[in-house]
């Protein structure tokens, strides 16, 4: 690499520093924007995909459309820039990817995701500078819309190598002797999980625990990381990569696949060091929440210090109603919920309702049964109390919901039927708790594994005129106006065991009621065909809000429906269609998109 270029590339990570570049905004006055994070529609922004503003921050960009692995282009001054397209959708609130400086690129692949983080103190100049960041999220809090962004307190990324055989660079050996031991190959690089630590080898034999070394290759940020105290051994676990991840011990200490390095979150300076890192970022640009990553990779213990210790901090500091929710990439409810126990955090993505409900229910054709089960458990497995000085939210009523993300395959990758992903759509949107939204679904974008599912979303056009487009903004715009729909308790009406061709299979109602006594019922059918809400001489009997006589008007459609004397109600529902019902009485205006 050229010294132009290495020099253009060192003025840009020192960019978000400068003090000429933050003089005009220098001061940031924290604020609570946000009143009730139920009200929110959140929308997931992979920033590298989204939009490109800035061409200045364009190195190391690979325009090849089909090498999705390396940095595109996308910043945050594209987002600015676009904000208009994310109102037109209805978004009230963005989740951000990671904007710490990352390890550039490793084996041929980039970190323009973000989760490869090496220094906790400077930004990604592939996005742009401390002054841009803060005209993104004051851009956004004048339009009403919130910014979550993610952090990763699990791993760093790949900055040291195990020197096993201790000759002092990095390696891809032969270990063992081929006659008392077999013959294995090892990267020093990401040695395969070892509980003692890894351990040196020489011809010999075993040497003790192998000594680590921090890359020092500037010309992509691999270099020894911050904060300092990050840069000593006893700042990560050392154990290894994980190779089986039904050993909860691997899960926690081992490093993930890839060389990201697991951090030892149970020395008391390694928490010390996230928590001021993370916050400091929340007093340099008033943002209003975290996303964290791979909760289910650390400890318990280290939640318990971290969610009251940012809290407690960030209201010392005048930002209050700060939400905390994370991700626990996993089906087991007891243990995804596990993280909304008193004194954590308050929300994770509800990912047992991810599997359960949109791949089986909407994706494959599982019986709507399914939904009353997971609905039967939520109470069991998540927090029931809102976390001290948290979102004032109890975890189980403010669980964030969504159809993919960008760990998964785009839900379109399983269907070419647009429909099927439409309702799924229509649940998400009407269902309590907070939903989030991929950024690309409103374009039907329907990519694989990762990277596939992280397809830059220009290639869209930004267009506002397609079928699922606007079909989302109609429903952001719906909940938006209709209190029950975002702060209604949930009571499931009619869900069936049916699967064919029989009058209800594939059918869910369900009525959102507030305190107050507003009153919302929503019936969604999941499949092809005409379904309703009856079924072998039994009709989908209504709450004491919608009495006998009661008029309910179908705000989608305008179709009027009378609830009988018996205090039952049969809806018919089209193919993959929906209907959102209020009592006529309430005169209720949607706002047009």
């Amino acid at each position: 690499m050229s010294r132009a270029v290495l020099g253009a590339i060192a003025a840009l990570v020192g960019w978000g520093c400068a003090s000429d570049a933050l003089e005009p905004v220098r001061e940031v006055r924290l604020g609570t924007h946000v009143e009730d994070w139920r009200d929110e529609i959140l929308y997931q922004i992979v920033v590298d995909r989204f939009a490109n503003g800035d061409p200045r921050n364009d190195w190391r960009v690979d325009p090849d459309w089909r090498a999705l692995g390396r940095y595109k282009g996308g910043d945050w001054q594209g987002i600015i820039e676009r904000l208009d397209y994310l109102e037109a959708l209805g978004v009230t609130a963005i989740w951000i990817s990671p904007i710490v400086l990352n390890v550039d690129t490793d084996a041929g692949v980039d970190g323009y995701h973000g989760y490869w983080q090496v220094d906790l103190e400077r930004l990604n100049p592939h996005f742009g500078d401390l002054a841009t960041l803060r005209a993104l999220v004051r851009a956004c809090h004048a339009r009403g819309i919130k910014v979550v962004l993610d952090v990763v307190t699990n791993h760093m990324g790949q900055v040291f190598y195990y020197d096993i055989n201790m000759n002092g660079r990095p390696d891809v050996l032969v270990a063992g002797s081929g006659t008392r031991s077999a013959v294995t190959h090892v990267t020093e690089y990401d040695p395969d999980y070892d509980p003692r630590g890894i351990q040196a080898f020489t011809s010999l034999g075993e040497a003790g625990p192998a000594p680590i070394r921090f890359f020092d290759m500037p010309e992509i940020f691999r270099v020894p990381p911050s904060p300092a105290v990050l840069r000593r051994p006893e700042a990560y676990h050392r154990r290894g990569r994980v190779t089986d991840w039904g050993v909860r011990e691997q899960v926690l200490f081992g490093d993930f696949p890839g060389g990201l390095k697991d951090l030892a979150t149970g020395e008391p300076a390694v928490r010390e060091a996230l928590v001021d890192a993370f916050v400091r970022w929340v007093l340099w640009t008033d943002v209003d929440g975290f996303r964290i990553d791979t909760l289910k990779h650390v400890e318990h213990e280290f939640w318990a210090y971290f969610a009251p210790e940012v809290r407690r901090r960030l209201a010392a500091a005048g930002k209050r109603n700060f939400i905390l929710f994370g991700e626990a990439f996993d089906g087991d409810e007891a243990l995804v919920g596990s993280y909304t126990a008193p004194g954590l955090l308050d929300s994770v993505f509800h990912f047992p309702h991810k599997f359960q409900v949109f791949d089986d229910v909407f994706l494959r054709g599982a019986p709507t049964r399914r939904i009353e089960a997971l609905l039967e458990r939520r109470e069991t497995f998540f927090g029931t109390e809102p976390q001290p000085d948290g979102i004032g939210i109890a975890p189980a009523r403010a669980l964030v919901h969504f159809i993919d993300n960008h760990d998964v395959p785009r839900f379109l990758f399983y269907t070419d039927d647009p429909r099927r992903l439409r309702a799924a759509l229509a649940y998400l949107l009407t269902q309590d708790g907070i939903p989030c939204i991929y950024y690309g679904t409103e374009q039907d974008f329907f990519g694989g594994n990762d990277p596939a599912n992280r397809e830059p979303l220009w290639w869209s056009g930004y267009r506002t005129d397609g079928e699922t487009f606007r079909w989302i903004a109609r429903l952001t715009r719906i909940r938006r106006a209709l209190e029950p729909l975002r702060r209604g308790d949930f009571r499931l009406r009619w869900v069936s065991d049916r699967v064919g061709d029989e009058a209800d299979a594939g059918i869910v109602a369900f009525e959102r009621v507030t305190p107050s006594g507003g009153y919302a019922l929503v019936v969604i059918n999941a499949r092809d065909g005409e379904r309703r809400t009856a079924f072998g001489g039994e009709v989908m009997r209504v709450g004491e809000q919608a009495p006998p006589g009661t008029v309910l008007v179908d705000v989608l459609g305008g179709e009027r429906f009378t609830v009988a004397s018996s205090g039952t109600l049969e809806v018919r529902v089209g193919p993959y269609g929906a209907r959102i019902l209020v009592r006529e009485s309430d005169r209720v205006t949607i706002p047009s998109p």
